[in-house]
């Protein structure tokens, strides 16, 4: 029987309560098939609840879960056609590697041989080829967390799950296995959910991310669409760092707003505000620091400079509070009380409704 191929998923109006404890509230969402959605968010957001809904491990309160045109939301996690990976890899360490990838089919009742087969197949994909005698104890966090992946994918789920699959490794491991499940997905067209607290492996590997806030989702989008234009002050500030900063809103015309930030103005999208007070969210690179006064910038006087090889971090003490700002110009450490001024670059400096 030919495999069904990546399936969507939906959630339509979903819920899960524990006790008085509301984990996920009246979400809805939907990842399209051969999609890598990401749900992102601090601790305790929902997101993790979210995936486990989805794989089946927990089942929702109230609402509706769809994968493909199939309603799932009463089935078993051993009904539904998904597999996750754990953060914790859990690996069954008395089984060799092959072992391990092969457990899905042998549990389903395949003969050994169908199912070591299906398992070599996956272990070629994830590049562990010649590993398939070693033990987990063997193997490094990256070669354990690739024999994960192998024995999720030996069974072509429907949907595929990450929980945190990354949290585990450094941090130059993490920037290579992230690429290769980006890789994987979209060679394999798999539809995944992925959650993580790391807004920059979310940007990395999604085509859209769901960003939640206190079991709610706070705005969901393309990474460039939520890094650009945040809908609001929690999304501005946990994609890419952010100066929140009071401003004041002069005029609006034609979808531009002429802004006052201090002393310095600016012209800006107004995404729908009017004039009067507003905040705004100012990336740390949009800030341009001159030694010299020129018109419209805003004063400031250094307060730290760190040199982090490739740029500088700062912390610079302005008429709207202190900003951090960082500076390319490696070769300019600027001392503690140096006066500067800063303008602002052409984006990365964006009004928060």
């Amino acid at each position: 029987m030919p495999k069904a191929g990546p399936a969507s998923v939906a959630f339509r109006n979903v819920s899960m309560r524990y006790g008085a404890v509301t984990a996920v509230d009246n979400v809805s969402f939907s990842i399209e098939a051969g999609k890598l959605v990401t749900l992102l968010g601090p601790s305790g957001c929902g997101k993790t609840t979210t995936l486990r809904m989805i794989a089946g491990l927990e089942i929702a309160s109230e609402g509706q879960i769809l994968i493909g045109d199939k309603d799932v939301t009463r089935l078993s996690a051993a009904d539904r056609d998904v597999s996750m990976v754990f953060q914790s890899y859990a690996l069954f360490p008395h089984m060799n590697v092959l072992e391990n990838a092969a457990y899905g089919p042998t549990v389903k009742g395949l003969p050994k041989a169908k199912a070591q087969e299906m398992a070599l197949e996956k272990l070629a994909l994830v590049g562990l080829k010649g590993f398939e005698k070693r033990f987990p104890s063997e193997l490094s966090g990256g070669q354990q967390q690739r024999v994960a992946v192998a024995r999720a994918l030996v069974l072509e789920p429907q949907v595929l799950l990450f929980d945190e699959p990354l949290s585990n490794l450094d941090a130059k491991l993490r920037r290579r296995v992230r690429e290769e499940i980006r890789e994987l997905q979209q060679t394999l067209n798999l539809t995944v959910a992925y959650v993580t607290h790391d807004q920059e492996e979310a940007l990395a590997v999604s085509d859209r991310i769901i960003v939640m806030s206190n079991s709610r989702i706070a705005q969901e989008g393309t990474p460039r669409q939520l890094y650009e234009e945040p809908a609001d002050a929690f999304v501005a500030d946990f994609i890419g760092d952010a100066n929140m900063v009071d401003v004041t809103v002069k005029s609006v015309a034609d979808g531009r707003a002429a802004v006052a930030i201090g002393p310095a103005n600016v012209s800006l999208a107004a995404r729908g505000l009017q004039p009067g007070p507003a905040k705004a969210a100012i990336r740390p690179q949009s800030l341009l620091v001159s030694r010299h006064e020129s018109q419209g910038t805003l004063p400031g006087s250094v307060r730290k400079c760190a040199y982090l090889g490739n740029h500088l971090d700062l912390m610079i003490e302005t008429a709207v509070g202190e900003l951090f700002v960082i500076s390319h110009d490696v070769d300019d450490m600027l001392l503690p009380g140096t006066p500067v001024w800063l303008s602002f670059a052409s984006s990365g400096v964006i009004l928060v409704p």
